[in-house]
């Protein structure tokens, strides 16, 4: 009987606990086709259409795969410019993942100006994290102070969780 009741009430806070689950995915840029120039027929907005589509977030990473070209991580002026001269991330491998580590605006541009021209280049925005309010009602977009609340939550469930484990255990063996 005492075993049976140790046994509920531990399913009981295990089924509490909520902890939070963090997902990332990887997009392929440009599905099947890759990160190539757009059809002549395509709009010159095509891989923003593309970029339109999805809700991206912190720690989701894009991959490009290509041949004979190359993709760059510019600010607004030289997205707009397709210029490649100052990139913040350059990568010609074919086979490019980057991670998106933080929110707002991700310029990115084939190293190939034509191809830029051609509309080889997208926006990406990665969406800012969802942060709970206060009791003031205002809220905080401070990434890494919801990194932290989240972690603070997380840590203080598992320590309790830990002592439940280890006072059902004591009290059955």
């Amino acid at each position: 009987m005492a075993s049976t009741t140790a046994l509920l009430l531990l399913l009981t806070i295990l089924s509490s606990l909520h902890l939070p689950t963090v997902f990332s995915f990887e997009f392929q840029v440009g599905e099947i086709e890759g990160w190539v120039v757009p059809h002549s027929n395509a709009t010159t907005l095509y891989y923003n259409h593309w970029a339109s589509e999805k809700r991206f977030q912190i720690g989701d990473s894009l991959r490009f795969r290509y041949k004979k070209d190359s993709v760059m991580v510019v600010d607004e002026v030289d997205y707009k410019k397709c210029n490649s001269t100052h990139p913040i991330f350059f990568s010609n491998t074919g086979n490019t993942v980057y991670q998106l580590d933080e929110s707002g605006p991700y310029y990115f541009i084939s190293g190939v100006a034509e191809h830029c021209h051609k509309g080889q280049k997208m926006i990406v925005k990665v969406m800012t994290p969802e942060v709970s309010s206060s009791r003031s009602g205002s809220t905080s977009s401070s990434t890494s102070a919801s990194s932290a609340a989240t972690f603070s939550l997380g840590a203080s469930k598992l320590v309790l969780f830990q002592f439940v484990l280890s006072t059902v255990a004591a009290y059955l063996f």
